[in-house]
């Protein structure tokens, strides 16, 4: 295969990247940004050879949302705590150095928190403000699980969670919103 090749891979990851991807959005220094089959743009449409045994690779649910909900919902069955799941993986930034966590998929939280028509701390109209709240919580929980300290999960107390509207789309820019398509 000649993007292996080229991109010194191993050929079956580059067919799981192949296989897990809408689109190729660039190749460039031994990197594959692509458009995943969930609509994320990222590197190796999100094939994961980290922290999986050697000849493994680890890929996103099919569903993120539903792999979110059912976790939820075994959760609340245990434990009758109504809580939010949000399910992260690393992602790369293309204007920044530096990997943070993202959320992929989300369950009885809303993806987004929206000031536009708040006033800021001058009295001015926010207009277009919109914070990406499970982004937030999963770059802050990175922190306390550590990327190979063996900490699959984290619990965040205190935040005031919405579970009124949540699916992770919301988070994904429309063709027409995206500068880079």
């Amino acid at each position: 295969m000649a993007i292996a090749s080229e991109y010194k891979k191993d050929p079956r990851i580059v067919q799981l990247i192949l296989d897990q991807s809408k689109r190729i959005v660039r190749m460039r220094n031994g990197i594959i940004i692509s458009e995943t089959i969930h609509g994320f743009i990222c590197a190796n449409a999100g094939v994961d050879e980290s922290n999986v045994e050697e000849g493994y690779a680890t890929l996103l649910p099919n569903d993120s949302d539903a792999s979110a909900k059912t976790l939820r919902k075994q959760i609340k069955e245990k434990t009758e705590k109504n809580i939010a799941v949000i399910i992260s993986d690393t992602f790369g930034r293309p204007f920044r150095q530096g990997q943070t966590n993202a959320a992929v998929g989300i369950s009885g939280i809303a993806s987004l928190l929206d000031y536009a028509g708040r006033k800021d701390t001058f009295g001015r109209t926010l207009r277009v403000t919109s914070i990406a709240i499970v982004d937030e919580i999963c770059s802050a929980t990175e922190l306390v699980m550590g990327k190979s300290l063996n900490v699959p999960i984290s619990i965040v107390r205190n935040y005031p969670f919405d579970d009124t509207k949540n699916q992770i789309n919301d988070l994904i820019r429309t063709r027409s919103e995206d500068l880079f398509r």
